[in-house]
């Protein structure tokens, strides 16, 4: 089974990254970008018996190594 798991920093924790690329858009003449989020997308296949097993492995995974949730947030997607 294949899954789809996105992190992004929560509201309000700064995001150098995000204000670096913001300017780098703005230096390259690219306009209408008016804020960057940056943030990690992890493509993960998984053997389980169901979506609902699968969805338990990868929260699992996320809790204790792929998001540090205290900053961040995850999204899963059983694609």
């Amino acid at each position: 089974m294949k899954a789809r798991i996105i992190v992004t920093l929560k509201t309000g924790v700064l995001d150098p990254q995000g204000k670096a690329i913001e300017a780098a858009l703005r230096s390259l003449s690219i306009e209408g970008v008016d804020g960057v989020r940056q943030g990690k997308v992890f493509d993960i296949e998984v053997s389980a018996v169901d979506s609902a097993a699968a969805e338990a492995t990868l929260r699992a995974a996320c809790e204790k190594l792929l998001a540090n949730t205290v900053v961040e947030n995850y999204a899963i997607e059983i694609l």
